[in-house]
């Protein structure tokens, strides 16, 4: 692949190397979030004793919070200029603020003793607000790195491909190793499983960090920023003006919302121990398999999004792909409301197999691997979005309409987990379901819920907000020449504005 810095036609180009090293980005921050998703509220209540209501809920309002400080974040790459370039900085420092709060977290706060819970708690809400601030930072530069990384839009679409393999590294290793790791050191509950886990994730994500760092370098120079090259500073009062005439961006929060709470709700750790073990009754064997057939179901998916994506654009693979995983887990539903307590006939079994197990793996395998792979797919929009609003309004400004996206992607998605916990304590479980909980009463339509109707309700709210999204393939390479155009008029000595009347 040719590195260019611009032609005619709009395109600037990244090398193949980079277009799968800088995704590694999303897989390094992926690590911290499956941690926080999956794991914190079993620490919160497990491990230091703190209430779980109080675990659940911290998990949502913390996610406020660093839905809350995403546009400040935005507004301080947008005006960081540094030899060491504008994005990299703020992933090396993120991911150094993570590893000092997982320390923190995970191990500083057990030395305070059991009769000063007040400093537990305290320390927990501390630590937990220092890891937010890290994630933000390098998170970020996921969404706004890419502006510069490429804006082909054929090659947008294979950034979704390897950010989506990016994170299934980052994602995968902490999913495939936790119940190893759990059956081996006394569950989720267990100090001993987060003194074997957290370590490993901070070496796991570091390295990510710096495969990012090297895939983003040569490209994170003022050469491959807007039309002009220059730092944009925007003042905090007109975020809400560029919100509200950049309409594109409203409708894909919206679709990357729904993407979100379907994932981080379906993949909930609490609601995969009561599917596969409360009910199933084999959490040890269920677990690892399905997550498997998930991923080898998604691997045919991602090449297909990526073919309807370069040839309808992006948004035609979105919405073709979302409207099958909603068919898909009507399916899924069905079956999960045929199961009965300790019928043969209706619990998922690998050995041997049964036909309500082979139907299963056909409708959640198709599924899975349909929204698997476009639930990153919002991520190169955005990049779209911001190039749009470079062309609006002649504005580069990548960090704060990334940030502005994940505000309302992490608002949603937050509600997550205290959704699960108010679910178990309707229910009356006070304490979060691991591989080893009974079956009890309730736990059937909680997983029901759960596991299918929010992430159906969640897709049907996607593809309501993608039937007016206009950023088609062809729209995108008209907006790109457009661009083009005016940087190299403004390269020649002609004004923003000049370029701006000129080239429309």
């Amino acid at each position: 692949m040719n590195n260019e810095k611009s032609t005619q036609s709009g395109t600037n180009r990244a090398k193949l190397y980079q277009l799968v090293l800088f995704p590694m980005n999303n897989g390094a921050t992926n690590v911290y979030y499956i941690l926080t998703l999956n794991f914190i509220a079993y620490y919160a209540n497990g491990v230091l004793g703190l209430a779980l209501m109080f675990a659940t809920t911290m998990v949502t309002a913390m996610r406020f919070f660093d839905a809350v400080t995403d546009p400040v974040i935005g507004a301080l790459i947008d005006r960081t200029s540094t030899k060491f370039g504008k994005f990299r900085p703020y992933m090396v420092l993120g991911n150094v603020i993570m590893i000092v709060s997982a320390l923190l977290m995970y191990f500083g706060i057990r030395i305070v003793p059991d009769d000063m819970m007040w400093l537990r708690y305290t320390s927990f809400v501390l630590f937990y607000a220092l890891y937010v601030i890290g994630y933000t930072f390098q998170t970020a530069c996921t969404r706004s790195g890419q502006t510069c990384l490429t804006n082909d839009p054929d090659q947008r679409p294979l950034f979704t491909v390897f950010n989506t393999v990016a994170s299934m590294i980052g994602m995968g290793l902490v999913q495939f190793l936790a119940p190893v790791l759990g059956s081996k050191l006394g569950g989720y509950n267990s100090a001993r499983f987060f003194d074997v886990l957290i370590p490993l994730a901070i070496v796991i994500s570091a390295l990510l960090t710096v495969l990012a760092v090297i895939g983003i370098r040569e490209k994170d120079n003022e050469k491959y920023l807007g039309v002009g090259g220059k730092q944009e500073k925007v003042p905090f009062s007109e975020y809400i003006e560029i919100l509200k005439a950049n309409k594109e961006l409203q409708r894909l929060m919206i679709a990357g919302a729904g993407c979100k709470l379907a994932f981080s709700i379906a993949t909930n750790m609490t609601v995969l121990c009561m599917l596969y073990g409360a009910m199933m009754g084999d959490y040890n064997k269920l677990y690892l398999p399905m997550m498997i057939v998930g991923y080898v179901f998604s691997a045919p998916f991602f090449m297909l999004t990526v073919r309807t994506s370069q040839k309808e654009g992006q948004k035609a693979s979105l919405v073709k792909y979302t409207r099958l995983a909603l068919i898909m887990y009507v399916g899924v539903l069905a079956l999960l409301a045929m199961w009965k307590p300790g019928n043969p006939a209706t619990t998922l079994s690998l050995w041997p197999l049964n036909l309500y197990t082979i139907a299963f793996i056909v409708l959640f395998g198709i599924g899975y691997g349909a929204y698997y792979a476009t639930a990153d797919m919002p991520i190169p929009m955005v990049a779209d979005c911001s190039d749009y609003e470079t062309y609006r309004s002649g504005r580069y400004i990548p960090g704060i309409m990334g940030t502005l996206f994940s505000l309302v992607d992490k608002l949603v998605s937050s509600l997550g987990s205290t959704i699960v916990g108010l679910a178990l304590a309707m229910i009356g479980i006070a304490t979060l379901p691991d591989a080893n909980t009974p079956y009890a009463d309730g736990m059937h339509m909680v997983v029901m819920v759960l596991f299918c109707i929010v992430p159906m309700i969640a897709w049907v709210f996607t593809l309501w907000a993608m039937k007016g999204y206009s950023l088609t393939g062809r729209r995108m390479k008209e907006i790109q020449a457009v661009n083009a155009q005016r940087k190299d008029a403004i390269a020649n000595g002609m004004s923003l504005a000049q370029a701006m009347e000129k080239y429309k």
